[in-house]
């Protein structure tokens, strides 16, 4: 599996070439895939895995991919992929949180589209 994450203005903002991994483009590691979920490298539970969507917990958008579906709204018009960087090694993981409940998939935008969705990773 290779997705790009475009953020709500369309820009990549991430990538994941194995199904699993998710990297910025300058190759810094960012979180992880797993099941349903999407997780720092601490352990700390980001967000929903859903459809090729990344959701907050409040179950608005955050990330789209090329196979995302349509969510009834215009999508964003995708701009250039950057170049990636070389990957740095992939941090050790922390215990992971508990999944907390998921909210009903909202019909907007997270206000932490982009790389503030990672914040906890760096």
């Amino acid at each position: 599996m290779d997705w790009t994450f475009y953020e709500v203005s369309g820009r990549p903002v991430a990538y994941c070439d194995d199904g699993r991994h998710i990297y910025a483009f300058s190759g810094m590691p960012l979180g992880y895939i797993d099941d349903d979920s999407v997780y720092a490298f601490s352990g700390q539970h980001l967000g929903w895995w859903d459809r090729a969507w990344i959701r907050d917990h409040h179950g608005a958008w955050v990330f789209f991919t090329e196979s995302a579906m349509g969510h009834g709204h215009r999508m964003p018009t995708k701009q250039p992929i950057p170049s990636k960087m070389f990957k740095s090694m992939l941090p050790l993981r922390g215990s992971r949180d508990v999944k907390p409940l998921r909210a009903p998939n909202g019909s907007g935008w997270s206000s932490r589209s982009g790389l503030r969705f990672f914040a906890a990773t760096y």
